[in-house]
């Protein structure tokens, strides 16, 4: 069997609210879409006794053994759903630790992956419960469209959204997730309620938030620095932390202005990894 090709693109939280906490995890809706940055996953059924999975590339290091793409082998077995064994090799083009889902979006790329070469069906129910062994965000990896996640944890998709122009910035350090949510202290009323495209619009976006962006300025003061710098560079529409951190997007109106901007964060701040880019 060929190596096949995927892309498993970084996903981004135009904005986030917290609102309330379970026995195991914390409740959100956010809104979600997805930046046209990804890791390339090739993939192929081997003859072997067991799965070989390798990591490369500029955010290869320090990824543990267990990790999210070995999860979900682990329980696809388990399940006895998935009979054969793997080779995948996973070139890590989105940073770790910096709000993108790098690694919960290749989980869930590589379970798409399973469904469309139809190793097994599933039906949504047992989607849903295999992506929540994984993370919480996993189940939002199945598609790359817009999406609103609900209070309720339902998915709804919106097609042909006006495209984003986004300048992604990520420092020098990352952010654990269980860490940040550990420190959440109050929550937020749900707010999406009239579900709709116009919550992808701009106007609508600037009023939104991302209700962990001021725990983690707290606790990465030069964030906040990051934050004003983004805020005054090109005149953007709005800066905005994206997940649990570190990385930053800041929103244009276009390409011309985004690049703009990210030449001159790069002379600013050249040990800051940093991309002009757009929503898919």
């Amino acid at each position: 069997m060929r190596l096949e090709k995927i892309k498993s693109h970084a996903k981004i939280n135009l904005a986030l609210n917290v609102l309330g906490k379970s026995s195991k995890l914390h409740k959100i809706e956010s809104l979600v879409a997805f930046i046209n940055v990804y890791d390339l996953i090739l993939i192929k059924k081997i003859n072997k006794k067991n799965h070989i999975i390798k990591f490369i590339g500029k955010f290869s290091k320090n990824i543990k053994s267990n990790n999210s793409v070995s999860k979900l082998l682990r329980i696809l077995e388990k399940k006895k759903l998935l009979h054969e064994k793997f080779y995948i090799k996973i070139i890590k083009q989105v940073p770790q630790k910096s709000g993108l889902g790098g690694g919960s979006m290749n989980a869930a790329s590589i379970l798409n992956y399973f469904i469309k070469k139809k190793f097994f069906k599933l039906r949504k129910k047992q989607i849903f419960s295999i992506t929540e062994d994984i993370g919480s965000d996993v189940i939002l990896g199945l598609s790359d469209s817009f999406q609103v996640l609900t209070s309720k944890k339902q998915i709804r998709e919106f097609k042909n959204c006006k495209k984003l122009y986004t300048l992604v910035v990520k420092p020098n350090f990352g952010c654990s997730t269980r860490n940040i949510y550990a420190n959440v202290k109050n929550f937020e009323k749900a707010k999406f309620k009239k579900l709709s495209k116009r919550m992808f619009q701009l106007e609508s976006l600037k009023k939104m938030s991302n209700s962990l962006e001021k725990i983690v300025i707290a606790k990465y003061p030069a964030l906040k620095k990051i934050k004003i710098y983004l805020s005054n560079l090109d005149n953007p529409n709005f800066v905005r932390m994206t997940g649990s951190g570190s990385a930053f997007i800041a929103y244009y109106n276009s390409k011309k202005q985004c690049d703009n901007a990210k030449s001159k964060f790069s002379n600013a701040y050249k040990k800051y990894w940093c991309i002009s880019t757009k929503t898919i």
